[in-house]
């Protein structure tokens, strides 16, 4: 590690889209809908949706967690008995340190009681497995790395770029084209000495790359 590498720190995970899932106990349904989302107000918008879409249903219980160091937690037992539901639902998403993301349960009972325990397993079940079936998109710190080059080295440059964070756990981010070509990576901390010198090696020391602000990387 260079002088001016650094480890990069890790934040919780996240998931690239929904996913639905249904378990079945006693005869109770039990519907899983687990949706990445920004904000709270963008998963109290998927709660309502699926309150309206499944209006007939006896329970909704929700667990979400939002912010890039899920800053933010928020349960609900939706009338099923206090702590068999939303909570344990809410502890699957920190146990597998996730953020960014909204968990709705829905329960369509099915005549037969299942008690504290059985709702507990149930609800944390059905978030399980739910999960089970999500790509999860990992996430770290990286930092904002700018290139600009003359039009006639962009085609090449672009090439090597590409490979170079694609190699390296980092990401070409952006492409702007205007009196020069402006290349955008997102380079993890470790990297950045062995990315100036890979950039000075396929340009002959002629570019050279600008450190920005510290991003998330998502993978």
């Amino acid at each position: 590690m260079g002088a001016g590498d650094e480890v990069a720190p890790r934040y919780p995970s996240t998931i690239a889209g929904p996913v639905e899932h249904e378990l079945v106990v006693k005869k109770s349904r039990f519907l899983a809908l687990v949706r990445p989302v920004a904000d709270v107000p963008e998963a109290d918008a998927v709660v309502a949706a699926v309150r309206k879409k499944h209006w007939d249903a006896r329970h909704h219980c929700v667990a979400l967690v939002v912010g890039p160091h899920a800053e933010q937690q928020r349960s609900t037992d939706d009338g099923e008995p206090s702590g068999t539901a939303g909570v344990p639902m809410l502890e699957v998403l920190r146990r597998r340190d996730l953020t960014d993301l909204v968990v709705v349960v829905t329960r369509y009972f099915g005549g037969v009681l299942l008690g504290a325990g059985g709702l507990v397993r149930a609800y944390s079940t059905a978030t399980s497995e739910a999960l089970d079936l999500a790509r999860v998109v990992r996430r770290s710190a990286a930092t904002r790395v700018t290139v600009d080059a003359p039009h006639a080295d962009a085609g090449r440059l672009h090439g090597v770029l590409r490979d170079w964070a694609e190699d390296h756990d980092g990401a070409l981010h952006d492409v702007e084209y205007g009196t020069s070509v402006r290349f955008t990576l997102l380079v993890p901390p470790a990297a950045l000495d062995a990315f100036d010198a890979a950039l000075a090696a396929a340009t002959a020391g002629a570019l050279h790359a600008v450190r920005g602000e510290t991003a998330i990387l998502s993978r």
